[in-house]
């Protein structure tokens, strides 16, 4: 036992070490490591929100802030029924939301798949100090810069590369462009973002990050879920007022946000808008902070990139974030689907490890 131990810190000092203290490792219920990303404690002010000191929803569960939250390093990898952040691996994929969850969840308490909150603020962070990660959005390369290239771990009919061996892309493909940062947020697969969801258009989330709990209640008939009024306060789903999504006329391929929707998705609709654009019907008069700080909205009206949102109003959807090997231009921290229920399971479609506890 004492061996074991002394590995263990033998591993994590030396990542830490290399790191100069911006990642580290974590070691689940079985024992095993992932090496994450150490991201401190950000305002609404430091993200470029607003002028407000409080703390990024993130930073909060229950009601209570944590100093951190570790964000795993590389998409998910899946041994032994658990997830881990680990380089040199296949990305696990054909993963449905509830197993993306649960992969998390078995590595024990404050084991979690990464939610929007903390999507959001990474992407966010990238916004506010004016650095885009490019990555795998083209085939094995990046769309604007072609030698970029990462190692094959999965690939097509077609001979081309799809999905990349975790971590082997340069540096620019990390969300701070250096060899320490978080790979694989742009391109690649698309990555399961819990804690946010549609119903018929509604925007419904779990408040401050609690998404994250090891004891939250994502289901479809959770009372958890909460529907976002125009002054920011969350209320329970169906309250009249609440904030919804929907094309933006009959058969649009345009959308917007709405307070009363009239104008609903059906069959082979597959509306989407740039998301430094996204309209806002004339009744709405402000969006409210929290949705900038969940990077469902614009914090401005500067640069997000060509990344895009799409989204359905037609039943439940889930949401995930980034884009995949073949979304070009469209990918990116700020990309952002929710056009499939919680069943959906694809060759493009994977998650991350988190960890965070009270």
């Amino acid at each position: 036992m004492a061996f074991t131990f002394s590995m263990k810190d033998t591993y994590r000092q030396s990542v830490e070490a290399a790191s100069g203290g911006k990642q580290t490792v974590l070691y689940d219920n079985k024992g095993n490591p992932s090496i994450m990303n150490i991201v401190p404690r950000q305002t609404y002010k430091s993200l470029g929100i607003s002028d407000n000191d409080k703390t990024h929803d993130a930073w909060k569960l229950d009601g209570r802030e944590v100093p951190e939250i570790f964000i795993g390093t590389y998409l998910a990898y899946v041994h032994d029924g658990r997830a881990y952040s680990l380089p040199g691996q296949v990305p696990k994929v054909y993963t449905n939301h509830d197993q993306a969850i649960n992969y998390c969840r078995a590595k024990g308490e404050g084991w979690h798949c990464m939610t929007n909150a903390e999507y959001a603020a990474i992407a966010l962070w990238c916004k506010k100090n004016g650095f885009y990660p490019r990555g795998n959005n083209n085939y094995g390369s990046d769309h604007a810069y072609p030698h970029e290239t990462c190692r094959p771990a999965t690939v097509g009919s077609d001979g081309r590369t799809n999905l990349g061996i975790t971590g082997s892309g340069p540096c620019s493909w990390t969300h701070d462009g250096t060899p320490s940062g978080i790979y694989g947020l742009n391109g690649d697969a698309w990555e399961w973002a819990t804690g946010v969801r549609t119903v018929d258009g509604e925007v419904q989330i779990l408040e401050d990050n609690n998404a994250a709990l090891f004891t939250a209640d994502l289901t479809d008939g959770s009372a958890q879920w909460k529907a976002i009024l125009e002054d920011g306060t969350l209320v329970a789903p169906g309250t009249a007022g609440t904030i919804k999504v929907e094309p933006t006329a009959e058969g649009s391929g345009a959308i917007r946000y709405t307070k009363n929707v009239q104008f609903k998705t059906s069959g082979d609709q597959w509306p989407s808008a740039p998301f430094k654009s996204m309209a806002v019907e004339a009744g709405i008069s402000k969006i409210p902070d929290i949705m900038k700080a969940l990077a469902l909205y614009r914090t401005d009206d500067t640069d997000h990139g060509e990344d895009r949102m799409w989204a359905r109003n037609d039943g439940e959807k889930c949401f995930f974030r980034g884009g995949f090997w073949h979304s070009a231009s469209y990918a990116g921290v700020f990309s952002l689907y929710g056009y499939d229920p919680r069943s959906a399971s694809n060759s493009t479609l994977g998650f991350r490890p988190a960890y965070a506890l009270l």
